[in-house]
C-alpha cells in the first residue's frame, strides 16, 4: 500500500511539471525573430535543423523558434540562442532536392527555455510558455493603446508598405495583444528590438515599447523624406549615379557628421596610434578625408584605400631591443658558424661601441664579399638572431629598374612600394637587420639604374629622409642595419662601394671544411634523414678524401649534396637488407656511388732537369692552384707567342719580364741581341681555363730566363708576385688560398713579396703552414738567386774569368 501511495504522488509530481514545461526540438534562426500570431516562410538547411523539424513532425508539429545571438555561429548551442522564443506550429512543409526543408511557421505563443539536453541529431529544450500579462482593461491600457494607434497611422503614411487597417477590428485586450505583436513585425526593427518585444510579456511595458520605437522609425522617415526633396532640387532627370551620391552626402549631412564608414573610423584610430611624423600624418588625414566623400567601389577609391592601407601598416616607431650581451653574441656567432673571424670581429665590435654609448645611434652599413656557399647569407641571420633583431632578406639579382628600389608612382596602376618599404612592413619595426643579398648582380636599363636608387639607402647621412615614391613622404631608414652580400665587387659601382664597410669572407681551407662537416653538415643531413650517427658512419678520411677528390669549390654547397647523396645511398642498403643495420662508408662504397675521383691536383712536372719551366701560384673563385709555366726558345726573328688563354694583363706580365729580361741580358749571361735571333713561345697549361692578373710575371720571368740560360729551376719551390720593368716585385693577393695550394701540391719552398709581410703574418695565425719555407723577395734578382739550382749571376762570373785567362 504505501508503495503505491509513493508510485501514484511520483506520477503527480510528473503530470504537474509536464504541465508547466514542454519537451520540444529547437530550430535556431539567422536575423530573423518570430513573434506570436505571425506566419512566416523558413528555410532549413542545417542537418541539425532539419532533424528537428523531422522530430516535431513525427510528433504534434510543435517546435520551439529562436534566434542565433551571433549570425556567424553555423553550430549553435543553447548559449548561443536567445532564451526567450516563441512555441510555434508547423504548418506546412515542402522538400528541397538539396535535402532541405521549406517550412510555414505559425507563432502559438512566448516560450522561454528552462533546460536543455542534446538529443538524436538535434537540441530538445524544456521551454514553459509566458502568458501576456496586464489584460485587465484600464483607462492607462485604452491611453497607451490610442497613442499607438495614432504613432502607427503617421508611420504608415510614411511607409507604404506598412498594412494600415490592422487596428480597426480591435475590441478588447486579446485584439489589443495580437495587434501589437503584429504591429512589431511590420515595422523596420532591427534583430535586437525585435527581440527586446518578444522578451516582454507585460502587455503595457510592450506598448510602451513600440511606442518609442516607433518615434524613431518616424523621425528616420521624415528625415530621409527632407533629404528625398532636397536632393530633387539639385539635380537633373535621369542622372540616378549622381543623385545616389548626393543622396549619401546629404544623409550624412543631416546625421551631423561626414564620416560614413565605421571602417574609416577604425583606420583612423590606428594612424592616431602608430606615431606618424607631421608630414605622413597630415598625408594620410587627407586621404582619408578623400576616401569619405568617394563611393567605396570607385577606381580611385580603390587606390585611395591602397595607399593609407601601406601607410598605417608599416612600423614608424615600434623597435626591437637590441641583445647587448658580447658574451651570448659571440656564442652564438661560434656556434652557429666554424672560422669567419673578421666579419665576427666586425659584429661584435659594433655592439661593443653601442653598449658603451647608450645611445642608438647609426647601424653600421657592412658588405660581405666572397665566392658562392661560404655562408654570408646565413651569417647575417646569426647577426640578426645574436642581436635580437627583425630579419628581411631582399634579393637584388637581376633587378635592373630603379622603381623596385624606389617604388612606383600611385598614378601606375597596380603601384606598390619598392623593396626597401616592403622589407620593413614584413620585419615590423624600426630597427631590423635587412640583407641585400647579391648586390653585384644588379644591371640597369631604360628604366633607370637600381644602384644609383642605392646610394640614398646606403649612406648613414641621408637615409633619415629616404623617400618612397609610393609613400611620398620621408620614411627614416637611419636605425636599419643593412648588410650587403657580393661575390665579386668589379659589377658594384665605386659610389655604392664606399659606402660600405667591406668584409671580405674567403674561401674554406680543408681542415676548415672538415670541421664544417663534421660539426654542421653531417648532423644536418642526419636529422633531415632520419638517421643515426650509428646507422651512417662517415670517417674524417672518407670526408677528406670527399672534399679533395670529389669537390672544388671555396663553400661547402657541393660537399653538402654529396654527405646527403652518401646517406640516402646508406638508407637504401638498409631497406633491401633486413639483417643490416648500420652502414660505413667505406673507399670502396665511394667509387661505387660516386664514381671516379672527378677533381684531381694539377699534375705538375717534378722532374729533376726543369730547363724552361717554372711553377707559380694561382687564385681562383674555388680557393688556391698552382701554375707551370713552360717557356720555348727557338731560333727564329724574335717574335714572341703566348698561349693558354691569357688575359690582357698576364700577357702585358709576359711584356714586362722579357723588357726586364733585355735590360739585364749580360749579367745573366744572355747575348743582348737575343730577342732579334730568337722565337719565344710562353704557354700555360690547361688551355680551356681563362688566365688573368699580374701575380704571374716573376714566374714568367723564371721561366725565360731558364729557358735563355738552359739553367734547371728548382721542382720543390714556387712563386706568386707582380714584376716591372726594373725587377722590383710588387705585392699580391689571395695569398691565403696560394700557401695552402702549395702545401697541397707538396712544395717546400715558397717566395712571396716583402711587401705582403703583413699579411702573411695574419694568415699564419689562422693556419699552419707546417714544414713550408717562406722567401721574401723585394727585387727579381733575389728570386734569381732562391730560384734555380745554379745562380745564374755566378754562370756569367766564370765565363768572364776564362776570356781573360784565354
Amino acid at each position: 500500500m504505501l508503495e503505491n501511495q509513493k508510485k501514484i504522488k511520483k506520477k503527480s509530481r510528473v503530470s504537474k511539471t509536464k504541465e508547466k514545461e514542454l519537451y520540444l526540438p529547437l530550430l535556431p534562426l539567422k536575423n530573423v525573430v518570430i513573434l506570436p500570431k505571425s506566419i512566416i516562410p523558413i528555410i532549413v538547411g542545417r542537418a541539425s535543423s532539419v532533424e528537428a523539424v523531422e522530430y516535431a513532425l513525427k510528433k504534434d508539429k510543435s517546435i520551439f523558434i529562436t534566434s542565433q545571438k551571433e549570425q556567424k555561429t553555423e553550430s549553435p548551442t543553447i548559449d548561443d540562442v536567445f532564451q526567450y522564443g516563441t512555441r510555434s506550429s508547423i504548418l506546412q512543409v515542402m522538400r528541397m532536392p538539396n535535402g532541405a526543408l521549406k517550412i510555414l511557421a505559425e507563432g502559438m505563443c512566448r516560450s522561454k527555455v528552462v533546460k536543455s539536453e542534446q538529443d538524436e541529431g538535434f537540441l530538445g529544450v524544456y521551454c514553459k510558455d509566458l502568458p501576456t500579462k496586464g489584460k485587465r482593461a484600464t483607462i492607462e491600457l485604452e491611453a497607451l493603446w490610442r497613442h499607438l494607434k495614432t504613432l502607427y497611422s503617421t508611420y504608415v503614411s510614411l511607409n507604404d508598405k506598412a498594412p494600415a487597417d490592422l487596428a480597426k477590428n480591435v475590441k478588447d485586450a486579446n485584439d489589443m495583444d495580437y495587434v501589437v505583436d503584429t504591429m512589431a513585425v511590420h515595422v523596420n526593427l532591427s534583430l535586437q528590438e525585435r527581440q527586446k518585444i518578444l522578451e516582454i510579456v507585460d502587455l503595457k511595458e510592450r506598448m510602451i515599447k513600440l511606442c518609442a520605437l516607433l518615434k524613431k522609425e518616424i523621425e528616420i522617415l521624415q528625415t530621409e523624406q527632407r533629404i528625398r526633396g532636397r536632393i530633387q532640387t539639385q539635380v537633373e532627370k535621369g542622372q540616378r549615379e549622381y543623385y545616389l551620391t548626393e543622396q549619401m552626402k546629404a544623409i550624412q549631412k543631416e546625421l551631423g557628421r561626414e564620416d560614413h564608414s565605421a571602417e574609416i573610423d577604425a583606420i583612423r584610430q590606428k594612424v592616431q596610434k602608430l606615431g606618424l611624423p607631421k608630414e605622413a600624418k597630415e598625408k594620410v588625414e587627407k586621404e582619408l578625408k578623400r576616401l569619405e566623400q568617394m563611393p567605396p567601389l570607385s577606381s580611385e577609391a580603390v587606390v585611395n584605400r591602397h595607399y593609407v592601407d601601406w601607410m598605417s601598416s608599416l612600423p614608424w616607431t615600434k623597435s626591437s631591443k637590441d641583445n647587448l650581451s658580447l658574451s651570448q653574441a659571440e656564442k652564438l656567432l661560434s656556434k652557429n658558424h666554424a672560422g669567419l673571424d673578421k666579419p665576427k670581429e666586425r659584429i661584435i665590435e659594433f655592439l661593443a661601441a653601442k653598449k658603451f654609448s647608450k645611445t642608438p645611434g647609426k647601424s653600421p652599413i657592412i658588405c660581405l664579399e666572397g665566392p658562392p656557399g661560404v655562408g654570408k647569407t646565413s651569417l647575417a641571420q646569426s647577426i640578426a638572431h645574436s642581436l635580437g633583431r627583425e630579419f628581411a632578406r631582399i634579393s637584388l639579382g637581376g633587378i635592373k629598374d630603379e622603381a623596385e628600389i624606389r617604388g612606383h608612382r600611385r598614378t601606375y596602376i597596380g603601384a606598390l612600394p619598392g623593396k626597401i618599404i616592403q622589407a620593413m612592413k614584413k620585419a615590423g619595426t624600426v630597427n631590423p637587420l635587412i640583407l641585400l643579398d647579391e648586390i653585384d648582380k644588379m644591371s640597369l636599363d631604360l628604366h633607370g639604374d637600381p644602384a644609383s636608387a642605392l646610394l640614398e639607402v646606403l649612406d648613414p647621412e641621408q637615409n633619415s629622409t629616404f623617400v618612397d615614391h609610393f609613400l611620398d613622404v620621408e620614411y627614416d631608414l637611419s636605425k636599419v642595419m643593412f648588410i650587403a652580400t657580393a661575390n665579386m665587387f668589379d659589377g658594384i659601382p665605386y659610389a655604392l662601394y664606399d659606402r660600405m664597410d667591406i668584409i671580405n669572407i674567403s674561401g674554406y681551407t680543408e681542415d676548415e671544411k672538415l670541421e664544417i662537416a663534421k660539426k654542421f653538415l653531417i648532423p644536418k643531413k642526419l636529422k633531415e634523414h632520419h638517421l643515426t650517427a650509428r646507422q651512417c658512419k662517415i670517417s674524417t678520411e672518407i670526408i677528406r678524401k670527399v672534399i679533395s677528390q670529389y669537390t672544388k669549390e671555396a663553400g661547402v654547397r657541393q660537399l653538402e649534396r654529396i654527405l646527403a647523396k652518401l646517406m640516402r645511398k646508406s638508407i637504401q642498403i638498409i631497406l633491401k637488407n633486413s639483417k643490416v643495420k648500420n652502414v660505413t662508408v667505406t673507399d670502396g662504397k665511394i667509387l661505387e656511388w660516386l664514381g671516379h675521383p672527378k677533381f684531381k691536383m694539377t699534375s705538375l712536372n717534378k722532374k729533376k732537369d726543369r730547363v724552361g719551366l717554372a711553377t707559380g701560384l694561382a687564385w681562383t673563385e674555388v680557393g688556391g692552384d698552382v701554375l707551370e709555366i713552360e717557356t720555348s726558345v727557338v731560333a727564329g726573328k724574335g717574335g714572341m707567342t703566348l698561349t693558354g688563354q691569357l688575359g690582357d694583363v698576364m700577357q702585358e706580365s709576359a711584356q714586362a719580364a722579357l723588357s726586364y729580361i733585355r735590360s739585364r741580358a749580360t749579367d745573366l749571361g744572355i747575348k743582348p741581341s737575343f730577342y732579334t735571333t730568337k722565337d719565344i713561345h710562353i704557354h700555360m697549361p690547361e688551355g680551356a681555363t681563362p688566365k688573368d692578373g699580374p701575380s704571374a710575371g716573376i714566374t714568367i720571368c723564371t721561366a725565360l730566363i731558364s729557358a735563355l740560360t738552359k739553367n734547371p729551376t728548382r721542382n720543390d719551390l714556387t712563386m706568386t708576385g707582380e714584376i716591372t720593368l726594373q725587377g722590383r716585385v710588387l705585392s699580391v693577393g689571395g695569398l691565403k688560398e696560394k700557401l695552402l695550394a702549395a702545401k697541397q701540391h707538396g712544395f717546400t719552398t715558397i717566395i712571396v713579396p716583402q711587401e705582403n709581410d703583413n699579411d702573411i703574418k695574419d694568415i699564419l695565425k689562422e693556419i699552419d703552414l707546417g714544414y713550408l719555407k717562406l722567401i721574401f723577395a723585394d727585387n727579381m734578382d733575389q728570386v734569381l738567386k732562391k730560384a734555380f739550382k745554379k745562380d745564374p749571376f755566378k754562370k756569367k762570373k766564370m765565363s768572364t774569368t776564362r776570356k781573360k785567362k784565354a
